[in-house]
């Protein structure tokens, strides 16, 4: 029997949408029985939870345009401690956007390029007000991401 790999999500949240766009992500993610599944608030994450996944998803609102500040804070902490040793980690990215946040996507995928890091799917953007639609996407990404960690397929 092959060793459980993890899958780590690391949002922020300061108007609740990010943090119901996690919870759809982990839920979907949840189905799939083969992974270990942590979550965690980006100011609670740190090295040794990144150097300990397998995957990762990112979630974060859209603020001035640009991801959240402890989403950059968790990056700021993690890269030099970790640079060069994350190589083709998947990952993807949920947004939560009152704009397009198609700035916020854009810079997250500059880092993550920083970090070697590879995309496995586009990032989902909620703009607006969060809609079942919404939340059924993230769902699917997370079991997505779930079930292709779990096959090793990344």
């Amino acid at each position: 029997m092959s060793e459980r790999r993890t899958l780590l999500i690391v949002f922020h949240s300061q108007s609740g949408n990010t943090a119901r766009l996690a919870d759809a992500v982990v839920a979907g993610a949840s189905e799939v029985d083969a992974i270990d599944l942590r979550c965690l608030r980006a100011f609670d994450a740190g090295v040794d939870d990144l150097a300990g996944c397998d995957a990762l998803l990112l979630g974060t609102p859209e603020n001035f345009g640009y991801m959240s500040g402890a989403l950059k804070d968790f990056f700021d902490r993690t890269y030099y401690p970790l640079e060069n040793k994350l190589n083709g980690l998947p990952y993807a990215v949920f947004v939560s956007a009152g704009n397009d946040g198609t700035n916020a996507v854009r810079e997250i995928g500059r880092i993550a390029n920083g970090y070697g890091w590879k995309e496995i799917s586009p990032a989902f953007i909620s703009r607006g007000t969060l809609t079942e639609d919404d939340l059924d996407a993230c769902r699917q990404l997370g079991q997505a991401m779930a079930e292709g960690l779990a096959l090793g397929i990344f």
